[in-house]
């Protein structure tokens, strides 16, 4: 029966019991499909046509294909078949709508996925319809796309059958559809299940027709009965794909798409609770396959339940050669940004655009060139290894052409909404997917490298290695480097890059004077009505996603680090930030926290963690608070954190202080009799041991780390450190640039020290030196001694 049918059969036996619903139905055998092609006499004239083909540059392959689906649809289902699809038409119920679904017996493999490659028709009805659709999906056994994707995967074309689902539909015409992954489909990392949703049926999600809602949820969160859901993006949906009426339309053309109306592209298809039902669903899918699965859903628009409508085993991150082989892009310069969209992986490439309008003006590409389309569907697979770069006006990251894409491995940015308008034909670009979930189309051919980490063979040092993470949509793939944990989380990119708005400003939305300003915020959080509730909900989910890609490593978050001018920078934050001469040195950290000017602010930021450690239960997050002046300044944070909800020591809550501030250093005994850890903010320790502004060129060859003074005050706080039994660690590049630097931490028994991902490799080769130097001399020293 295929795969495809397989799975579902498979599904209602034995999952029902677990309350998930998957619509009735039944299978057109494979034995049907080989009697067809029996009585139509047709496999030596296939055989015959198949030989006909260019293998080497395809250059006949529609062509072929063309032929041989219009020597399919000419033949006739034996009657046998005919009977035997009737009879069985009319038990599931005469004249109902059904999708009529291909399940090649070659399909939905844990080694291939043939995602996209043969037909699916929604909305038949009555026997006439249901046999004609029967013979097109034999005949789209036959599409281009798969017979070259039958040619690049070693299977033969006669050995391959079809057999045919025929299942109840759903109307999610008048609901909506999607699908979802029980991993992250860009990075592999295991503990997410990614939903995505639009509105009617599912094939323009399928087809990457529109852009999708993507909800990301945490499967450890959703075990234990926590808040799992992660992320939440909305997508434009910009259309919807409804049933046609038939009474005015041909045989078998029986949907159609309407522009979805303003107020539905503006809502989520689906709510929290229809979110990690469905994630549920998965969970228990996945643990019955016992594998990574792609899985279709759709809801009901009269009954509003929702149903499985597919699964099949995910067929990228589970065939990886060599999981442990990763491979790090990083783009060495920048250009002015063309367009954006989503990325579909990590990668960068770039070369000369071609704008085409269809697959059948392949041979305008040259090997190397990037491929510039409206959309990114199946039927370009055969031209997909062709090209350096995909790059699409329409389309998600789950579609069938995403996975395709990322099965072949090609560079690949969907959903720009104008690249076929902006980008012009023959232009060079560099199309870049190394910066996170959103890709980026630069002007002109820019140098960019690849790292190859072999992760197996990698041993981390005993000094503990951690990362420096800023944006949450590089969590995920960052995790996979080896590391123990984030060290550094800056809370400062999330509020800028992602909320954009001070939130004081949204405190006091009401009070606002600025019109411009109050427009502007009201559109950015158009679906909070209590607006402080849009901060929240943004700075909840960037932490927790980062939380939930290290889980249950440690994340250490710092409590936000803007200075009075940088705050004032942010949409609406000009009315509530002083003017001062030297930000650098007033009013920030610790300090803001309980002004009058910004207090109302930090609560939104503690009741933002207390969603992340307790309602989601991602316990690993610690929390910082920086430029923390004196010991009376630490406890009336801890103090005000408690009133918020976050108790010191309450549910593993650990909360720890930088060492910034030569007082920190002085005072280091005090300091750690309040905070749990340390960690040394070299960069404003250095400037304020030395005297100097870091930011100045005029004395920037004075700033060192390495200074004698400043080595005296990290080497204290360690001490002190030690001898107080917390932690103590080092945030910052000294130690991946300067192997004395390392060595000098080692020796004074830092805890732990974080790098960016770019300097990770480096800090990690750094460490061990300096561990293997410090065992040398210990062993020499203890030799004299004997």
């Amino acid at each position: 029966m295929g795969g495809k049918n397989a799975s579902l059969g498979e599904m209602i036996q034995n999952l029902s019991q677990n309350d998930i619903a998957v619509p009735a139905g039944f299978a057109i055998t494979a034995e049907a499909y080989w009697l067809f092609i029996s009585e139509n006499q047709l496999r030596k004239r296939l055989e015959s046509i198949l030989g006909e083909l260019d293998i080497i540059n395809f250059s006949n392959l529609h062509k072929i294909s063309e032929g041989l689906k219009s020597m399919i649809m000419a033949g006739h289902l034996p009657k046998i078949v005919q009977c035997a699809i009737e009879e069985a038409y009319n038990k599931l119920g005469a004249q109902i709508s059904v999708a009529v679904r291909s399940s090649a017996t070659a399909e939905d493999l844990p080694h291939a996925s043939f995602a996209g490659q043969q037909e699916t028709y929604l909305n038949i009805s009555g026997i006439q319809q249901l046999m004609e659709a029967c013979k097109k999906c034999y005949a789209s056994l036959f599409t281009a796309r798969a017979i070259k994707y039958r040619i690049d995967h070693g299977f033969q074309h006669m050995d391959v059958a079809l057999s045919v689902g025929v299942q109840k539909m759903v109307r999610s015409d008048l609901g909506c559809s999607g699908v979802m992954f029980t991993l992250d489909p860009d990075t592999g990392f295991k503990d997410v299940i990614v939903v995505n949703g639009v509105w009617g049926l599912g094939e323009n999600i399928v087809q990457g027709k529109v852009d999708p809602d993507e909800f990301v949820v945490f499967k450890p969160s959703l075990k234990n009965r926590k808040k799992s859901i992660i992320s939440k993006r909305i997508g434009k949906k910009q259309q919807t794909m409804i049933y046609a009426d038939k009474d005015n339309t041909p045989l078998l053309e029986t949907t159609r798409n309407i522009d979805t109306p303003a107020p539905l592209q503006d809502m989520f298809v689906l709510t929290d609770a229809e979110v990690e039902q469905l994630a549920n669903w998965a969970l228990l899918i996945e643990q019955h396959y016992k594998m990574s699965m792609d899985i279709e859903w759709a809801k009901d628009g009269i009954n509003k339940q929702l149903y499985i409508v597919q699964a099949r085993p995910e067929t990228i991150h589970s065939i990886k050669a060599n999981p442990h082989i990763l491979s790090d892009y990083q783009l060495k310069e920048r250009s002015k940004v063309i367009t954006t969209g989503i990325s579909l992986g990590n990668k960068i490439a770039s070369g000369k655009a071609r704008i085409l309008n269809n697959p059948y003006e392949a041979d305008k590409l040259n090997q190397g060139d990037v491929l510039v389309a409206d959309i990114t569907n199946p039927d370009w697979d055969p031209v997909m290894k062709k090209v350096a770069a995909i790059v699409t006006n329409k389309g998600g990251r789950t579609s069938h052409a995403a996975i395709v894409a990322r099965e072949l491995g090609v560079v690949a940015i969907v959903g720009t909404g104008n690249a076929t308008k902006i980008i012009e034909d023959g232009q060079d670009i560099t199309v870049c997917c190394a910066e996170g979930a959103t890709g980026i189309v630069y002007d002109g051919l820019l140098q960019w490298e690849r790292q190859v980490i072999d992760t197996q063979g990698l041993r981390l040092p005993k000094t503990k290695v951690m990362l420096i993470m800023a944006d949450p949509e590089k969590a995920m793939q960052n995790s996979l480097l080896p590391n123990n944990g984030v060290g550094l989380m800056r809370m400062e990119f999330v509020i800028n890059n992602i909320i954009k708005v001070h939130p004081m400003a949204l405190v006091k939305f009401n009070e606002l004077e600025d019109e411009k300003t109050r427009k502007a915020i009201q559109n950015l959080t158009r679906h909070f009505p209590i607006k402080k509730d849009y901060f929240v909900d943004r700075l909840s989910q960037a932490v927790a996603t980062v939380a939930a890609a290290f889980f249950p490593k440690a994340v250490v978050v710092r409590m936000s680090d803007f200075k009075s001018n940088e705050y004032a920078n942010l949409l609406g934050g000009e009315p509530f930030e002083p003017s001062e001469e030297n930000p650098m040195l007033g009013l920030r950290g610790a300090s803001r926290y309980y002004s009058p000017l910004y207090r109302a602010g930090f609560q939104l930021e503690c009741e933002a963690m207390k969603i992340v450690r307790n309602d989601m239960g991602l316990t690993n997050v610690k929390l910082m608070i920086p430029f923390c002046r004196t010991i009376e300044e630490g406890k009336k944070i801890i103090d005000l954190m408690a009133t918020y909800g976050l108790k010191q020591g309450e549910n593993q809550l650990d909360i720890y202080t930088m060492i910034e501030v030569p007082s920190n250093v002085l005072l280091a005994q005090g300091f750690a009799e309040i905070f749990d850890g340390f960690s040394v903010g070299s960069n404003d320790l250095t400037q304020l041991a030395l005297g100097l502004d870091r930011d100045s060129e005029l004395v920037s060859e004075l700033f060192d780390e390495n200074n004698e003074a400043v080595r005296l005050l990290i080497a204290h706080v360690i001490s002190t450190a030690r001898e107080k039994g917390i932690d103590v660690g080092l945030c910052g590049q000294a130690p991946s640039d300067s192997p004395h630097f390392a060595r000098f931490l080692v020796e004074h028994g830092i805890n732990s020290i974080s790098f960016t991902a770019d300097s990770l490799l480096q800090g990690i080769k750094n460490i061990h030196q300096a561990e293997r130097s410090l065992k040398q001399l210990i062993n020499a020293t203890l030799f004299k001694s004997h």
